[in-house]
């Protein structure tokens, strides 16, 4: 792998954490988006840094010979513990027992970072090694150490990894259970990418050569699997994005009917905030169901209770179910204060009127598609003539 390789990812995750900036900033005391940001800023320094550009720079500007290797190990033994925090956090459970085994994780690998730092300054390795460091001083002591130490660490973190995720998907569904299985996958990579790595050593450690396992498949494993596993955390989070994204469009187009029908009462309906483009689904359903609040309660003395029920009863009696008719009954009452509404051009009855409240909390959705559909409405609109079951005049 040349150093575009490495810098790639490193570019595209920066991308990704400045966008989550903002959310860090506002919400730093989320324990799961702190966690969500540490594996991401990690992910991206393990890749630059484990670049050999960036590995010959750095050890060109400190001026120590293959000084980067121990900074390397140390961002991949942070990066799994930032990982085992994110599963814990994500995973939830007792407040007290998730703080605790995230310091229990994060005391853990600080140690094996202050041990990777000290093996290194004991150690002796004078010959720049931009590649195969691992392989060229495997037995060399100290060093030697180092490198086991490194790849314990990671071992350990991909095993318990995989066994966190593959017991939590167990217990999950959907889309969750799926972005747990693909982090899976992209650990099995790790551990594929672990086992290159220590088989390369120890045959070094019997006389073998088996380095290009350490220095061109490793890298190429160790890529996939952070890529993957990125996937896997992302995935739930991007579903979730585009179900909430789907469903507020859904609701807001649902909801126009209603927001149509109520236009010519509504007050300031000519000067209405006009909303851009780019607006979220869900500002444009607030202000369309702010709107129509603000009609109903413009409407509100015009509104029928007597009309209302007998509406409720024919709906029923029509083989609608109680939430449904409450619906259709509310449509029927606000279509026929519309019509009453217009014959009063000159507000008489809001003059007379007392102030008025539009009334409890309805289903504004419900209301919305009952005023396409529902021969209740259509009765209460003028637009059907009543048949033997529409608006009988006394509730059974």
């Amino acid at each position: 792998m040349d150093g575009t390789s490495y810098y790639l990812p490193a570019v595209a995750t920066a991308a990704v954490l400045a966008v989550k900036g903002p959310s860090l900033l506002r919400s730093w005391r989320d324990p799961l988006l702190r966690s969500v940001c540490w594996v991401l800023a990690l992910t991206g320094l393990v890749f630059f840094f484990a670049a050999p550009p960036t590995i010959a720079e750095v050890n060109d500007v400190v001026g120590v010979a293959n000084v980067s290797a121990p900074l390397v190990y140390c961002l991949l033994s942070a990066f799994s513990a930032a990982c085992l925090v994110l599963i814990v956090n994500w995973r939830g459970g007792p407040p007290e027992l998730t703080r605790r085994t995230s310091w229990r994780w994060i005391t853990g690998y600080g140690v094996v970072v202050v041990a990777l730092i000290v093996l290194f300054a004991l150690g002796d390795a004078p010959v720049e090694r931009l590649r195969d460091f691992d392989t060229y001083y495997a037995d060399e002591p100290f060093v030697r150490e180092m490198i086991v130490l490194y790849l314990g660490a990671l071992a350990v973190a991909g095993v318990a990894m995989n066994v966190m995720c593959g017991r939590w998907a167990l217990q999950v569904h959907g889309r969750l259970r799926a972005g747990l299985l693909v982090i899976v996958a992209g650990y099995v990579c790790n551990i594929a990418y672990l086992s290159a790595k220590t088989t390369a050593v120890v045959a070094r450690w019997n006389g073998g050569n088996l380095d290009y396992l350490s220095s061109d498949v490793a890298p190429v494993l160790a890529s996939a699997g952070a890529q993957i596993s990125a996937v896997g955390f992302c995935l739930p989070l991007a579903c979730q994005r585009v179900q909430d994204t789907w469903t507020g469009w859904a609701t807001y187009h649902r909801l126009g009917p209603l927001w149509r029908e109520l236009r010519p009462v509504r007050p300031y309906a000519g000067r209405a905030v006009r909303m851009s483009w780019w607006s979220p689904a869900g500002l444009r359903v607030t202000q369309r169901a702010s709107d129509i609040h603000d009609g109903l309660l413009s409407l509100s003395p015009y509104f029928d209770a007597a009309l209302r029920a007998r509406a409720y009863e024919a709906a029923l009696a029509a083989g609608s179910d109680p939430a449904q008719a409450l619906a259709e009954a509310d449509a029927a009452m606000v279509a026929a204060a519309v019509r009453a509404r217009a014959a009063d051009p000159q507000g008489r009855v809001v003059d007379r009127a007392e102030p008025a409240a539009a009334g409890g909390p309805r289903d504004l959705v419900r209301m919305s598609r009952a005023l396409r559909r529902s021969p209740v409405v259509a009765v209460a609109r003028g637009l059907r003539t009543p048949g033997p079951r529409d608006f009988p005049e006394r509730a059974r």
